[in-house]
């Protein structure tokens, strides 16, 4: 399938050891500042506009499926399902990133019920690669940590030729849903899908198995090819928009370094490409900012644009730069493209102002007027750290500021979601009336506080250490 990869990309040699040792393993990542009130502004999720571009979708998929049946007879039929299974195997990708992330839809059953069709259409386990995606974010392109370096150096050419129809990738993924099914779990999986997670592995690979012995037993009833050139093998023939998309990513860029500026690619598209990606060419702004939606990455990337190295121009450009680096790691699978940092970028320090906390246990945020619908602002005081949230219904609300599930992610960076409050480093979310986690990865709640506005004032009461010592006794 290709050359000896230079260094171990498993996710239970060496490596992985290695990078927790250096500090990289859910590390601390540079990301640009922005202040919170257009942070609401770029989380801010519709349905309308996430509802629109999935009809249009399933749309484009109908009206190609239809297109490549009536022409099923003619040479016509090839460019015909070729398109399909771009719009099948290939679009598909970017919608199972952004349902994964549930940051498509405002609701929360809108993104899953997509989720899991555009799953099954890469052929991709939903759990499993739920928290694949979850590790990607934590640790992206840390080698032994991230499952989701598809192109480890040096880089396979004749691996990436034949992956073009799914050659090596949809297979090898075949091969695993058959382990599972079968009740085992490869160590790479089990390292990142909690024990409690591991039936539903299971359940969803069986279910995969079920389906496409179905579409099988379909053909030979009907003595035609044509239930799987629909279903399934779309997987295969459409896998080349996957590749062509995702190559973009971070061929080419660092491994092991704490700033998605240096592994991650932003490109310039065109509105087909960016439909068809789902605007995942602002590659870099997304991982610095996971929790804003897909419509309003070209609105994060105007804002952040000074302190991100120079975006490449065009996908071509993108191409000329990834096969650059290619042949030089087939000689020096070290090597690794620079990136020129704006002048003056670099770690940011806090700016967050320690709040004193009064005699009577309150402590005043800000003023009233400037906490605004879907806001989140910081709180530091006792030495420890709040978030505190207007829902866009008015209610105030404050929690603990670090989630539970990743000890650097501030909650105050997060999104506010109905009534929710979003981490922002895997979307996962709490209750804000109760701090409960109601979303993976999350699984421990956070305390709330009270929280009221008084004379122009948002205020917090936060409880004397002896009540806490005592409150966590109890």
């Amino acid at each position: 399938m290709g050359a000896t990869t230079y260094r171990d990309y498993s996710l239970t040699g060496p490596e992985a050891s290695r990078s927790i040792e250096r500090g990289l393993a859910d590390a601390e990542w540079y990301q640009t500042p922005i202040d919170s009130g257009t942070r609401a502004r770029l989380h801010a999720r519709t349905n309308g506009r996430a509802a629109f571009d999935a009809m249009l979708w399933v749309a484009l998929l109908a009206g190609t499926a239809l297109l490549a049946w009536s022409v099923r007879d003619s040479w016509w039929a090839i460019p015909a399902f070729a398109i399909y299974g771009a719009l099948y195997g290939g679009s598909a990708d970017s919608r199972w990133h952004e349902y994964g992330h549930s940051t498509a839809f405002r609701s929360e059953w809108a993104n899953s019920l997509l989720y899991y069709p555009a799953s099954f259409m890469l052929m991709r386990e939903p759990t499993v690669w739920r928290w694949s995606h979850v590790r990607h974010h934590s640790d992206t392109i840390v080698v032994g940590r991230d499952p989701e370096i598809v192109f480890p150096r040096p880089f396979a050419i004749g691996t990436w030729i034949g992956n073009m129809l799914g050659l090596f990738a949809v297979p090898q993924m075949l091969r695993r849903i058959a382990r599972h099914a079968r009740g085992t779990l490869d160590a790479d999986v089990a390292s990142y899908v909690p024990v409690d997670k591991h039936h539903n592995v299971v359940r969803e690979a069986r279910l995969y198995l079920a389906i496409l012995a179905a579409v099988i037993l379909w053909c030979v009833v009907a003595t035609s090819i044509f239930p799987l050139l629909f279903i399934g093998l779309p997987s295969f023939y459409g896998f080349w928009l996957v590749l062509f998309f995702g190559t973009t990513q971070h061929v080419g860029l660092r491994e092991d370094v704490l700033d998605h500026r240096l592994n991650s690619r932003t490109v310039y598209m065109n509105p087909i490409f960016r439909f068809l990606y789902l605007n995942m060419n602002y590659h870099v702004e997304h991982h610095m900012y996971p929790t804003v939606p897909y419509r309003n990455m070209a609105a994060l990337h105007a804002e952040i644009r000074s302190d991100l190295p120079e975006p490449t121009p065009s996908t071509v450009a993108a191409y000329r730069e990834i096969f650059r680096a290619v042949r030089a790691q087939q000689t020096d699978p070290a090597f690794e493209l620079d990136r020129v940092m704006p002048e003056g970028s670099g770690s940011v320090a806090s700016t967050h102002a320690e709040a004193v906390v009064g005699e009577d246990g309150w402590v005043s945020v800000c003023p009233a007027d400037e906490l605004d619908l879907g806001e989140i602002r910081r709180l530091d005081t006792a030495g420890a750290t709040y978030a505190v949230c207007r829902t866009r219904d008015g209610s105030l609300h404050a929690v603990d500021g670090i989630c539970t599930h990743s000890r650097i992610a501030h909650l105050a960076d997060g999104a506010v979601v109905g009534d929710e409050i979003e981490c922002p480093k895997h979307n996962g979310r709490f209750a804000l009336a109760t701090g409960e986690p109601t979303r993976d990865p999350v699984t421990k709640a956070v305390k709330v506080y009270q929280t009221v506005e008084e004379s122009g004032e948002v205020r917090v009461h936060i409880p004397s250490l002896d009540a806490r010592e005592e409150r966590a006794v109890q």
